[in-house]
This record gives C-alpha cells, sequence and structure tokens, in this order.
C-alpha cells in the first residue's frame, strides 16, 4: 500500500530515530516546512514509512481507486487523506513581491501581527470590508464585483499570482499591488476564501482583532473544526452574491459592538490554541496513533537520503 500511495507524495521514512526522504521532492521549501517538525519528534516515534503529499490539492477522492495513506494538508469529506499541519507554520509559504522566499514563520508572524494590531484599536479601524489575493478561485469574484460598485462599503482586488497573462485573470483590471498581513490590520472586516484547496491566510487575519468572513466550508485544515461559527468569525455560504455581502456588513455595521466581541473571540482562540507547540503537539498525536497502525516491520532504504537538521545527507 505504501508503494501505491507514493505515487501521489513524497516518500518519508523514520527508521531508528532518523529520518529519511526520497531523493525528489517537487517543492523543496515546503518539504523542509515539513521537516521542521518531524525532526524534533524523531526521539519520540516508532519506524514508521509516511507519503506526505506537498501539493495543493488532497490525493485520494472516495469515488477513485487510489491506495492510501497520504498525508495532506488540507481536504473536503470527499477525500480520505490524513491532514498534517501545513508546511507554512516553518517554510514554503506562498511566495509573493513582499515575501518573496515565502510567509515566513508562524511564530514570528504572530508576533509582527500581536503589534500591529495593538496599534490600530478596534474604533480607529476602517469601517469597510477588505480583501486583497489573487484569482485562485472565482468564489472571489463577485465580492471583487461589489468593491468596485460599491468601494464605500469594500475594498477588494485582485493581485497577480504565478498564473497571471492578462487582464482576464484579474477580471479585466490591472493587477493590484500586495498588501501585507499588518496593513489588513487596520479594517474591521476582513474576508477569507478557499484557494486552490484551503486558503493559508485565515490564521493570519485572526491575529489582527478584526472581523472574520469565512466564505465556504467545504475545504478544511487540520485546525478548523475547532472554531465556532458566530463564536470565532461570520460563516457565509461559498459563492455569496454581491447583494449578500452588502446585507451582511451592513448587518455588522449597525451592530458594532456584537462584530467587536466575534473578532476578540476569534482572535483569542488563535492565540491561545494555535501556537508553535500546539502545532508540534498536533504533529505528535497524529505520527503517534498513525504508528501505532504500522502492522510490518520496517525495513531500512539506502536509496533515501537522510535528512538531519534541514540538509540532505547521503
Amino acid at each position: 500500500m505504501i508503494e501505491d500511495a507514493g505515487k501521489y507524495g513524497t516518500r518519508y521514512k523514520i527508521y531508528g530515530n532518523q529520518l529519511f526522504r526520497e531523493d525528489n521532492c517537487m517543492f523543496p521549501a515546503r518539504c523542509q516546512g515539513i521537516e521542521h517538525f518531524l525532526l524534533q519528534l524523531l526521539p519520540e516515534l516508532k519506524n514508521m514509512d509516511l507519503v506526505i503529499n506537498t501539493r495543493d490539492y488532497p490525493q485520494l477522492h472516495s469515488s477513485w481507486q487510489h491506495k492510501g495513506p497520504v498525508f495532506s494538508f488540507s481536504k473536503t469529506t470527499e477525500y480520505l487523506d490524513i491532514m498534517y499541519p501545513a508546511w507554512t507554520f516553518w517554510a514554503g509559504g506562498p511566495a509573493t513581491k513582499l515575501h518573496p522566499t515565502g510567509i515566513g514563520r508562524w511564530d514570528l508572524m504572530r508576533e509582527k501581527l500581536e503589534k500591529a494590531a495593538k496599534a490600530i484599536p478596534w474604533r480607529e479601524k476602517k469601517e469597510i470590508g477588505f480583501f486583497r489575493g489573487s484569482r485562485t478561485s472565482d468564489e472571489r469574484d463577485s465580492l471583487i464585483l461589489l468593491s468596485r460598485r460599491m468601494p464605500q462599503l469594500v475594498e477588494a482586488q485582485y493581485t497577480k499570482n504565478q498564473a497571471w497573462k492578462s487582464p482576464k485573470d484579474t477580471l479585466d483590471a490591472p493587477p493590484a499591488n500586495e498588501v501585507s498581513f499588518e496593513d489588513h490590520c487596520k479594517y474591521k472586516y476582513l474576508f477569507n476564501f478557499r484557494g486552490v484547496a484551503a486558503s493559508f491566510r485565515l490564521k493570519h487575519l485572526f491575529l489582527c482583532k478584526s472581523l472574520v468572513f469565512h466564505v465556504g466550508d467545504e475545504w478544511q485544515e487540520f485546525f478548523y473544526h475547532q472554531l465556532k461559527p458566530w463564536v470565532h468569525y461570520v460563516p457565509l455560504h461559498s459563492y455569496p452574491s454581491q447583494e449578500e455581502y452588502e446585507d451582511i456588513l451592513n448587518f455588522f455595521k449597525s451592530h458594532d459592538e456584537l462584530a467587536q466581541q466575534i473578532a476578540q473571540r476569534g482572535h483569542e482562540f488563535i492565540v491561545q490554541h494555535l501556537r508553535m507547540q500546539d502545532v508540534q503537539c498536533y504533529w505528535r498525536k497524529l505520527l503517534k496513533r498513525y504508528g501505532k497502525l504500522m502492522k510490518y516491520d520496517v525495513k531500512p532504504d539506502n536509496t533515501m537520503k537522510r535528512i538531519r537538521g534541514g540538509r540532505d545527507e547521503l
């Protein structure tokens, strides 16, 4: 089964409290982001084989004949992949003009956003919705179009991404400049959408102490199920219309205290429950439970590279 699963991800092996990986890694920075956590846990883990998918999209649709197990960072209920904390907590985050090598470590970004949120209290935030990102899903289109029609209510624009070819890829408008997460904190209402799979931005938005509108609940990361709609964020169904966006924003503009309460609870949840030690704890529990399922003797493989402290060694 592991041999079959190897078609859908990068093969790893933990053997004798050492970490090994096949030579091929489709996204080296993403593998580095995963290996940071695996290396710390080696003394606690039994021998095991792993297939870790570093693509954006999950691999094991329930209707297909793929053989598992495969670990993926995000999925819907239609997939059988095992969810793990995304590589972006350490390395391999989306490369942007502002962050050409990726967003950067979660623990350091938390500190930056905490300072930004403290510097812009609720009463000083701009009372409009905000979104800035690329068109990785057309689910975002109606918010962009509302922004063009009612800029006093929403400021939402598309940026370039690696697939950008012409203004058609930004709904026939010039691509906007990217905006740092710190500058997101200037706005009271922030929108999160799926991308190719789950978007990496959700956890960052909460740290602004702004009200988060989370569009669609199909795509999940490992921590989403702990977030409660209407307690930590405002849920919106997939593909809201312009009118629905307009109504919900106007509702919260007239219920400012409720908006602030939800924003505060969302912020507190991420601050208290999504620390780096919490991510490491999740990895530990996940791999220990997975290790108990190993029903065969794991054998060494001299074709794989040993990973030590982020460096590959033969």
